[in-house]
C-alpha cells in the first residue's frame, strides 16, 4: 500500500527487547516515525531509538488493566495517520501473534488507511533459541502449536484439546503454573514432559527455568513476559 494526502500506520515487531533481535526494517521504521503507539512490553531499549521529536504514547494493556481501549487505539492509529504522521504501532514480538493486529487491521481498512505490517522475532522462537532446543525434530515432532492463555471472555481455555504430539508454545500463561499442569496431564501430555519457562528475554533480568510438567508447579513464578514451552518425548 501507498500513501497520497495521509501518512501511513507501520505494524512493527520489536521482537523479544534487545535491539540486536531487531530487524533493520524495523529499526529504520522506528527511528523515522514520528508517531509511535507501543505496547507495555516493548523494551526501553527498543523505545530509545525513537526520534527526539516524536509523539511517543503507551497503549498497553497488562493483567487485565485495560486503561486505554482497543477503539482508542485503533482511533489514536487512524487520526494520526490522517494528520500526516509516519505512524508505527509498535507490538513485542511478531505482530501477528497474539498482538490483537486482526482488530486494528479491520479499523485501518475500513478508515482506508495505508498500512504494512514489518515482522518481528517472536518471543517464543527467541526463547527456544536461548535455551538451545529445536521446536522440531524429524523423529520426535514435526508439528509446532502457538497458544495463549490471555482469552477474551467467555472464550474456552487456551488449552483445551491439545495433546502432547506437539511442541507446545505458551504465550501469556498467567501465574498459575499449577493449573496449566492439570490441564495437559489432563490431556494426556506425560508427568515427565520437558518444559521450559522463560522470563524478560534479551533483558539483564533474563530467567530461564527448565523442569518436568511434574515439577512444573514448583518452580519459581517469574515475572512477565513470560513464555512457556512443552517438548513432546520426555525431559
Amino acid at each position: 500500500m501507498t500513501a497520497t494526502q495521509h501518512g501511513t500506520v507501520y505494524m512493527v515487531g520489536a521482537g523479544p527487547g534487545s535491539l540486536d533481535l531487531l530487524t533493520l526494517r524495523a529499526h529504520a521504521l522506528i527511528s523515522s516515525a514520528s508517531c509511535l503507539l507501543h505496547d507495555d512490553l516493548v523494551s526501553a531499549e527498543v523505545l530509545s531509538l525513537a526520534a527526539s521529536n516524536a509523539l511517543v504514547l503507551n497503549v498497553g494493556k497488562r493483567c487485565g488493566k485495560k486503561t486505554i481501549t482497543q477503539e482508542q487505539i485503533n482511533a489514536w492509529m487512524i487520526q494520526y495517520a490522517l494528520a500526516g504522521h509516519s505512524v508505527v504501532r509498535l507490538k513485542s514480538g511478531d505482530p501477528l501473534l497474539f498482538g490483537r493486529a486482526a482488530e486494528e487491521i479491520d479499523a485501518l481498512t475500513a478508515a482506508k488507511i495505508p498500512f504494512e505490517v514489518v515482522p518481528g522475532v517472536s518471543t517464543g522462537f527467541a526463547a527456544a533459541a536461548l535455551a538451545g532446543l529445536p521446536l522440531t525434530g524429524r523423529i520426535t515432532n514435526s508439528r509446532v502449536l502457538f497458544a495463549t492463555r490471555h482469552l477474551a471472555a467467555g472464550a474456552t481455555s487456551g488449552l483445551a484439546g491439545i495433546t502432547p504430539e506437539v511442541t507446545l508454545v505458551l504465550y501469556m500463561p498467567g501465574k498459575d503454573y499449577a493449573s496449566i499442569q492439570s490441564e495437559l496431564i489432563a490431556n494426556g501430555w506425560p508427568p515427565e514432559t520437558r518444559c521450559v519457562v522463560a522470563s524478560a528475554l534479551g533483558a539483564a533480568s533474563q530467567q530461564i527455568e527448565s523442569c518436568s510438567l511434574r515439577d512444573l508447579p514448583g518452580i519459581p513464578t517469574l515475572p512477565s513476559p513470560v513464555v512457556m514451552m512443552f517438548f513432546p518425548g520426555g525431559a
